[in-house]
């Protein structure tokens, strides 16, 4: 299978590392420093028992890669629409495009460069930070969720296969709504709570104030996930959430990097998607209301 990544942050060189060792993988970024390191000296992924070296080819840009089978995107959400359009080349009439984005909504930029039968909605619970150019540390590994945001076909049943060889445990859901929801809940909690803390994740799980937070803004944006229909399990969701806090202790987040080192975050389609449905359906969602405005303030200064 021929991917290109577009985006070759921590999650982007994981994923395209990793799917390299049985894919043609090919990376676009736009800095030159990191492209020119990742094609001299591959990319070394830092897990818990291991360290590996993989060797995808990485561009500039879009020009000389051709059609993709599968296009992933992982840059920031408010780049998302500008990416695409820099790579519609790689885009042909047979290529699926699959977000593993933090938040939510991103499907209304998607649809804007393919039909809507080839957008794959994804949520991961692996966890990188970058630690050097070409290198990064594989901080927690977990599941990754991918659906269709029309009706289901074959083609996952390929992607799944192709990603298993890789190492990456995949599940396939057929109810895209709910998977839309459910990649919500660790970011909109635990993930923004390390951006406003500047902590790691094992932080908000080993400190009892950190872990009261995440469970206010859980409990809060299951209520609003409800609200529109999707009848999640409080506890349940929790000790998701939980889980994931004790796999990825030592990780930090995108939104921890975006405030530590000055960059506007991705909080609007994040935090904003559950202040945003809390306003469409009526249950509160005053925690969240808060935890936007803060980062937004932070990022202010």
């Amino acid at each position: 299978m021929k991917i290109v990544v577009i985006g070759a942050g921590a999650m982007g060189a994981l994923f395209g590392g990793y799917l390299s060792q049985n894919n043609e993988v090919c990376l676009i970024d736009t800095d030159a420093e990191k492209v020119d390191k990742i094609n001299k000296e591959g990319i070394t992924i830092i897990g818990k028992e291991e360290q590996k070296t993989f060797f995808p080819k990485a561009f500039l840009d879009a020009s000389q890669v051709g059609k993709a089978d599968l296009l992933i995107l992982f840059v920031k959400a408010l780049f998302s629409k500008q990416a695409l359009e820099k790579s519609k080349s790689v885009i042909g009439e047979d290529t699926y495009v699959l977000t593993l984005q933090n938040g939510s909504g991103h499907e209304d930029i998607l649809k804007q460069f393919v039909r809507r039968d080839r957008i794959i909605i994804g949520t991961t619970q692996h966890n990188a930070s970058i630690t050097e150019r070409g290198c990064i540390n594989h901080g927690g590994r977990g599941c990754t969720n991918i659906g269709l945001l029309a009706a289901q076909n074959n083609v996952l049943d390929s992607i799944k296969d192709s990603f298993e060889s890789c190492g990456f445990d995949m599940h396939i859901s057929e109810d895209i709504e709910k998977l839309i929801w459910d990649k919500l809940f660790t970011n909109v909690s635990a993930s923004v709570l390390t951006g406003v803390l500047q902590v790691k994740l094992g932080y908000l799980i080993d400190n009892s104030h950190g872990l009261f937070l995440v469970e206010r803004l859980v409990k809060e944006a299951v209520a609003v996930a409800n609200g529109d229909g999707m009848d999640f399990d409080e506890q349940e969701v929790l000790e998701k959430v939980k889980q994931v806090l004790i796999n990825a202790h030592e990780g930090y987040t995108s939104i921890y990097a975006d405030l530590r080192d000055k960059r506007k975050t991705e909080v609007d389609t994040i935090s904003g998607y559950v202040v945003r449905a809390s306003r469409r359906n009526g249950v509160p969602a005053p925690s969240h209301e808060f935890i936007v405005e803060l980062v937004h303030a932070l990022e202010d200064k």
